[in-house]
């Protein structure tokens, strides 16, 4: 039986593409290995929203290279779509493919095997206008399915490379949508996180049909429990999407809305399309409707032109926000990008420090968030044994406002809805006492009601 190993960097996206990739696999009777065993195809998908995903992305190749040199070595996503002149130049690469066509990955890959020539698929992806269809029947080990609902962006952030690696946003048909979602939850899934390169912004490019549409026809699939957005702008979240966010027990309460910076100067520089009022407006509308929803942001640090009194500023207004967790970037440069050619670059020790300082105000106010639970009972779905006790009977899961949860239970549980009491909040876990196992789980509460210190 032939062999195929994966390496996956980036995003959600990128893994669902993977997962989507492995099925074609599948179907041509490929056993999938351990990236870092010997393999016949390596497949190394890769990400470019910073130059260190360029490199970490030439090193996976290498290593493949390095672990055989005989294998057929395929390189995927981002990356491979803007520079596939660099890549093809790597030696030891076969097949580039970009971010469209990899439905035809199979066929290069049988050529390669005949005639073993090196080739450059990518097109400009400009040019494409449609959905590229690759379904995925099951994720291998994880209990949250993502479902990809949309490909590219039109906003072109002046600090962004995505739209020229993605292309213009192309929306997936609604009923596309829907049967996977049902083929999800037929395999047991009982969560699907919704995931795009610009999520929110499905249906914009539809004629009678939206996002809030879309969560509707999702709110009516039997037997899914959660709904999650895996990210969404600010100008997105419409009063349609509240209202569906309001109204249906599907919908998680934890919503991820890039806020980038806090400062408006800052702001209009990015092209970003909303002022910091307007953003703390919207999260304001969002916590009326979903009373103790997590909200989580992406915060790009040091980004051209960025003075001290900027910084202070974004600080102070992402302290206001009370968000449940950032995630921290220092700002990277990309070639061919408005932000690249902009002068006041950032000292790279002056955009380390405040990164550190904005980490630090993240933890506080994950840790403060967290704080707010204790003492109440939270669904869960198990994902995984935690990783600090092999064998003595924990397990983590995620709540529906994304908070991570570890208890005593059983791996049987895994996938399955739990209720837990949350006794001690942390800044990236917290502890819980499992207070109701799954209905269809053979075991039951007693003995398994200890506090975990």
């Amino acid at each position: 039986m032939p062999t195929v190993a994966f390496h996956t960097l980036g995003c959600k996206v990128n893994f669902y593409d993977t997962e989507a990739i492995w099925q074609l696999f599948k179907q041509e009777g490929y056993e999938q290995v351990d990236f870092e065993s010997t393999a016949d195809v390596y497949v190394i998908n890769t990400c470019t929203v910073t130059n260190t995903g360029d490199k970490k992305s030439r090193q996976m190749i290498r290593r493949a290279v390095r672990r055989n040199p005989d294998a057929i070595i395929a390189v995927t996503g981002c990356y491979a779509q803007t520079s596939p002149a660099e890549i093809m130049a790597i030696p030891g690469v076969d097949l580039v493919i970009g971010t469209q066509d990899r439905d035809k990955i199979m066929t290069y890959v049988k050529q390669l095997e005949r005639e073993r020539q090196p080739i450059n698929a990518v097109r400009n992806i400009m040019k494409t206008r449609t959905f590229e269809e690759l379904d995925v029947p099951d994720f291998a080990d994880r209990t949250r399915a993502f479902l990809k609902i949309q490909e590219g962006c039109n906003n072109f952030c002046t600090f962004c490379i995505i739209p020229w690696s993605r292309g213009l946003m192309r929306s997936r048909e609604p009923e596309s949508v829907i049967r996977q979602a049902r083929m999800l939850v037929e395999a047991g899934y009982k969560e699907i996180v919704l995931t795009g390169i610009h999520t929110g912004g499905y249906g914009e490019d539809m004629e009678n049909y939206s996002l809030a549409q879309l969560l509707w026809d999702l709110d009516k699939v039997d037997g899914l429990k959660r709904i999650r957005i895996s990210s969404i702008e600010a100008s997105q979240i419409t009063d349609p999407v509240l209202e569906v966010l309001n109204a249906s027990d599907k919908m998680c309460r934890h919503l991820h809305i890039p806020l980038q910076a806090g400062d408006d100067a800052v702001l209009k520089r990015m092209r970003r399309k909303y002022t910091v009022a307007e953003y703390a407006e919207k999260l304001e509308h969002i916590r009326r409707v979903m009373p103790g929803a997590a909200i989580t942001t992406d915060v790009i640090v040091g980004f051209p032109g960025e003075t001290e009194e900027m910084f202070r500023n974004g600080y102070r207004f992402m302290e206001q926000m009370q968000f449940s967790e950032m995630h921290v970037f220092p700002y990277s440069k990309r070639t061919g990008t408005p932000a690249a050619r902009m002068e006041d670059q950032i000292d790279e020790e002056l955009k380390n420090a405040r990164v550190h300082e904005l980490i630090d105000l993240s933890e506080r106010m994950q840790l403060a968030y967290a704080q707010r639970f204790v003492g109440q009972v939270l669904e869960v779905i198990p994902e995984r044994d935690y990783k600090g006790s092999p064998g003595q009977g924990l397990v983590m899961g995620y709540t529906d406002n994304y908070l991570q949860l570890v208890f005593e239970g059983s791996e049987d549980w895994i996938g399955q809805v739990c209720k837990v009491e949350l006794t001690e909040a942390g800044v990236n876990e917290c502890r819980g006492r499992l207070v109701e196992a799954p209905a269809a789980s053979p075991l039951t509460v007693s003995g398994a009601t200890k506090a975990i210190v």
